[in-house]
């Protein structure tokens, strides 16, 4: 456990703050979820992976952390205004299924890409469908302490007038804001900033996903009291911090805190707001229809390893723009495999198998005088606010650090490992496991390979290489000798 102070960067306050929790020594997180109704793209997996570091440093910190994260899967209209189709709905007119059908397919595909990225998963993934009750319950309050208000054939509203601290997350002038500006025209409404908290089926919508409530036979939940409703459920009135993508900032996570703070009295909901930045493609905004949409399996069908694309987000601070391009993952991918190759020198060096490691043992050495300094500086970086490109600079200086024995240098492999979530040690293994058997031939080939390059034959050397990758080999030449590994 490192005992360095933790600060995070505030939305709220707009400034990093010393990090003290409601409760000493433990965490309450929510993290706003997937909405299922399409493909997890790489902006998601971006945001994700940020809040899996955050997670991991703080228990690495000594808290003991409850990691909520919430799965919308009705409620969420096509914009962030209050009129529109769902996102669900217009999934699975898109895909020709059932909306329980995308759904769940997509759900399954978000967890698939989660698991991909080495992402640990939460302690309590929440369905907004199977938290109606809690939803309505929210809402009911609401309108008996005098903040909601009917409009007839649509739904149930927040009157943002009733509160005079709303905005105050994105630091929003009321005053300013003009009808149709930020929301859709919705002549019903008391004020351009209120927002939908139960909406009602209209004639003609047959919609799929409908629940009877107080004010009507066929309605629903609106997008932002899921968040609010479930996040009290399973973390209380109060918590200590809520992550989400910056453009969250004005309206979902500003209404989040208006209904629920009304709801519970005043009290305020989260301490620490995080939110991540964008992820652009090319320097474009991702979309479909610019042909840049991309997911998991489109990086690893171009043959590029998860982890790499990992390390990528790592280079960039969560609160910056991150542009990503081939070129930059592919030279991310070297860097990748340079990392593996040198693990797997150490562990060759030291005899090591991954299930033989000790890694209570290896990760004291971290502590150990000669890398301390190294450890320190690492978790200096990830306490303040999660300084992630910083702390990759330090695992290149602890490697090329000739200084260290190879058990200092895993030390702070193993750190690394577990703390950015980078996955090295096993993959290295593997592939050491990889050269214990090669068929005849291909040793026979390596051989060849090895005799020609001590007769300092490179045209032979480099024709053998060759006809080893024609084979499904890749030839790795080590300080130590050369290994052949299968092609993944």
């Amino acid at each position: 456990m490192n005992k360095t102070p933790f600060a995070l960067y505030n939305t709220l306050s707009r400034s990093i703050e010393p990090f003290e929790p409601f409760e000493d020594g433990k965490v309450g997180l929510y993290a706003c979820g997937f909405t299922v109704y399409d493909f997890t793209h790489l902006g998601h997996l971006r945001k994700y992976a940020m809040d899996d570091v955050l997670v991991r440093v703080l228990r690495h910190s000594g808290y003991t952390v409850t990691f909520v994260q919430n799965v919308t899967d009705v409620g969420h209209l096509a914009s962030d205004a209050d009129t529109g189709e769902d996102k669900l709905e217009k999934g699975a007119k898109k895909y020709g299924k059932t909306v329980w059908d995308i759904a769940a397919e997509f759900e399954q595909y978000f967890w698939k890409s989660m698991d991909a990225m080495g992402n640990l998963r939460p302690d309590v993934s929440c369905k907004a469908t199977e938290h109606i009750k809690q939803q309505l319950e929210m809402v009911l309050e609401l309108e008996k302490k005098g903040y909601a208000y009917v409009i007839a054939d649509d739904g149930v509203y927040f009157d943002t007038a009733k509160i005079d601290d709303y905005g105050k997350l994105a630091n929003l002038k009321l005053e300013e804001l003009q009808e149709g500006a930020r929301l859709e025209i919705n002549t019903g409404k008391r004020n351009p900033t209120d927002f939908a908290l139960w909406k009602f089926e209209r004639p003609g919508e047959n919609r799929a996903m409908v629940w009877e409530s107080p004010w009507a036979e066929r309605s629903f939940p609106g997008w932002h009291i899921e968040c609010s409703a479930m996040a009290v459920d399973y973390l209380g009135e109060q918590f200590d911090i809520h992550t989400g993508g910056i453009d969250h900032i004005p309206v979902h996570h500003t209404n989040e805190i208006a209904q629920a703070e009304s709801a519970t009295g005043k009290k305020p909901f989260v301490k620490y707001w995080v939110h991540h930045n964008f992820l652009r493609v090319e320097g474009e905004k991702m979309s479909k229809s610019l042909g840049n949409f991309f997911t998991i399996d489109d990086v690893i069908e171009k043959g590029f390893d998860p982890a790499a694309l990992r390390l990528l987000f790592m280079t960039s601070h969560y609160r910056s723009e991150l542009n990503f391009t081939w070129d930059a993952l592919s030279g991310m991918q070297k860097r990748y495999d340079s990392l593996v190759k040198k693990t797997k020198e150490l562990l060759d060096l030291l005899g090591k198998k991954s299930d033989e490691i000790n890694r209570e043992e290896i990760r004291s050495l971290a502590y150990s005088e000669p890398v301390k300094t190294y450890s320190e500086e690492f978790f200096a970086h990830l306490h303040h606010d999660l300084g992630t490109p910083e702390a990759v600079t330090v695992l290149w200086k602890v490697l090329k650090d000739t200084a260290l024995t190879a058990d200092e240098m895993l030390s702070f492999l193993v750190l690394f490992e577990e703390i950015l979530g980078v996955e090295v040690i096993s993959v290295a293994r593997a592939q050491l496991d990889d050269l214990v058997a090669l068929p005849a031939e291909v040793q026979q080939l390596l051989d060849d390979r090895k005799n020609a390059r001590q007769s300092n034959d490179w045209a032979t050397a480099d024709r053998l290489r060759d006809e080893l990758f024609e084979v499904g080999y890749i030839v790795e030449d080590l300080s130590n000798g050369a290994q052949a590994l299968k092609k993944r």
